[in-house]
């Protein structure tokens, strides 16, 4: 057999770093997407590299926290009324996940990727030229009250126990690194394994391109049906009629891809997790990396593109309208922590993340249907992970034992 011609649903961050370990592999590779170059949370998203982001997102406690979220305006999760029967599921799933042993075993997940995704992720910049996107400065998490930080401590000890650094900091010595914070910041956790990209967009739209120069097709389409298991090969039939044939098939269509693995016969907990930010053309203030908002679950970033003030958690469903007040909401409580803010000419933005309710992706082969693998899932770490994910998924396609155990990713836990 020749080179095996792999197709990818979904030219994200995860999707594009599949292709490119695949082409390095000598596949000949297809990328199909409704909007290739649209608008998508790999191109909006905080542009954090967030290596020490091991905690799943249901830790212990936080089931007392979530209805003072719900009724804050400024709060950090949402849920729409009209999606809240069809979230149960996901949700009853999402707490059981909260219990320690549960929390003690995703975190051990979440640190095999998280560990070595600079291991993959460096080298595919190097190799595509994009080694300058990267900015290694670390993160700085802040809070504004003792009570919030000492909340934490316990996640911080976890993280620690899987090799993250930290340095503890009081409200002076945070704002010795980041003058342009306030003094409502109290006490801080510096990490300084974490990174971020000057655009994620400018980064995405670069690799795309790199891989278009390197003969990876990049198809304008919709996925509307996929052949039935019998078939030899897969045939993907797309809106327009057309046809595509494929000897593997990787699924990395973000959120929209439970529907996919439920055409090829595998349930999945899959919701989307709509976030928010607003990018600042002229903040009026320097930052020098990340800044978390503990407390208040969002970020600030410099990007090359100005200050993006990103986070909130809303579950909605893939079709209702966005809510741009949220993104509105983010710029006021960054006020608050950054008094010089200048406010003006924000550009609002809000895109869905896959999340699983474990905070675990689903990485590896479709159960029912061989050659179909998964890549999908990644919630908050579709950047930090796109690179391992694409290294992981090409291996198994490429019949390579796999650098980590992939059984605590497989699709076979939501059976």
């Amino acid at each position: 057999m020749g080179k095996p011609t792999v197709v990818i649903i979904g030219a994200g961050a995860v999707g594009l770093a599949v292709a490119y370990y695949l082409l390095a592999e000598g596949a000949d590779v297809m990328v199909i997407d409704k909007d290739p170059e649209g608008d998508k949370a790999s191109f909006g998203n905080a542009g954090g590299i967030a290596v020490t982001e091991v905690a799943p997102a249901s830790v212990p406690g936080l089931m007392w926290r979530v209805p003072g979220w719900l009724i804050d305006p400024l709060g950090p999760l949402a849920v729409r009324p009209a999606h809240a029967l069809m979230l149960l599921p996901w949700l009853i799933r999402f707490l059981r996940a909260g219990a320690p042993q549960e929390v003690a075993r995703i975190a051990a997940a979440l640190s095999t990727l998280c560990g070595r995704a600079y291991d993959d992720l460096l080298p595919m910049l190097h190799g595509t030229g994009l080694s300058g996107e990267l900015n290694r400065k670390g993160a700085l998490s802040v809070y504004e009250t003792e009570s919030g930080f000492h909340r934490d401590a316990d996640e911080w000890a976890l993280k620690r126990s899987h090799g993250i650094a930290t340095e503890l900091l009081d409200g002076d010595e945070a704002r010795a690194m980041e003058p342009a914070l306030g003094p409502l910041v109290r006490r801080a956790v510096f990490t300084p394994q974490w990174s971020h990209v000057n655009d994620p967009k400018r980064l995405i739209d670069a690799l795309r391109r790199w891989l278009e120069a390197q003969g990876v097709t990049i198809l304008p389409g919709v996925v509307k049906a996929i052949a039935p298991p019998g078939d030899a090969k897969m045939t993907l039939s797309l809106e327009d009629q057309r046809k595509i044939q494929a000897d593997r098939l990787v699924v990395a269509a973000g959120a929209w891809s439970g529907a996919f693995a439920r055409q090829l016969g595998d349930p999945v907990l899959l919701e989307s997790e709509r976030g928010y930010n607003a990018t600042l053309p002229d903040p009026g203030i320097s930052v020098e990396r990340q800044i978390i908002f503990a407390e208040r679950k969002f970020v600030a970033t410099p990007l090359s593109c100005g200050l993006r003030i990103g986070g909130a958690a809303e579950f909605g469903g893939l079709d209702a309208a966005a809510n741009y007040r949220r993104s509105e909401a983010l710029v006021a409580l960054a006020s608050r922590y950054l008094p010089g803010l200048r406010t003006k000419n924000a550009v609002n933005w809000a895109g869905h993340r896959p999340a699983t309710p474990d905070s675990l992706p689903v990485i590896g082969p479709a159960l029912t249907r061989a050659g179909a693998y998964y890549a999908f899932g990644h919630g908050h770490l579709g950047l930090t992970l796109a690179a391992t994910t694409g290294r992981l998924v090409a291996d198994l396609i490429c019949q390579q034992p796999p650098v980590v155990d992939l059984s605590p990713y497989s699709i076979a836990r939501f059976r």
